[in-house]
């Protein structure tokens, strides 16, 4: 199954059109970290990260993982675990994960620069908004769609973007 991001507002599943948000600077084939841009192309969904506290444990047929309050995405290409979640150490080096707004409340890694090649963009997410405003780079959707895409999504499914 594809989730298809088609443009800057719509994110397609099955029979379901949502509304969605993504960079400021729209859909890049050539994404770069803080480009405020969604990277273009074809990636796996690899991870549901979420807020226990928040949404309880979502039923959902992807690896998921409770977000706890050390937790965080390395976003420092000079480092060597650059766009992989981390424990929090160093302010300069990270994305947090455990917000006190309601964004991460639910979020999905996706497989963009798995490679982890420097300035190449890191911690591009599924995740919430409450107000459709861009994204630096994510994908977001409401809550109540966020939670509909969970009920059809399974460990085969894949997003593209563009």
């Amino acid at each position: 199954m594809i989730i298809h991001v088609t443009n800057k507002n719509t994110l397609i599943i099955k029979d379901f059109k949502f509304r969605c948000c993504i960079g400021k600077k729209g859909i890049n084939s050539n994404k770069e970290e803080g480009d405020y841009s969604t990277p273009k192309g074809l990636f796996s969904l690899r991870k549901l990260y979420f807020r226990k506290d928040r949404v309880g444990i979502p039923g959902c047929k992807i690896n998921k993982k409770i977000i706890k309050k050390n937790m965080a995405w390395c976003d420092d290409p000079k480092h060597k675990k650059y766009n992989e979640e981390i424990k929090i150490c160093n302010k300069n080096l990270k994305e947090n994960l455990h917000r006190k707004d309601h964004k991460y409340d639910y979020l999905i890694s996706i497989s963009h620069n798995e490679k982890k090649t420097p300035r190449k963009g890191s911690a591009v997410f599924i995740h919430l908004t409450d107000n459709y405003k861009p994204t630096t780079g994510c994908v977001a959707l409401k809550k109540k769609d966020f939670e509909i895409l969970l009920k059809l999504i399974d460990k085969k499914t894949k997003i593209k973007i563009g």
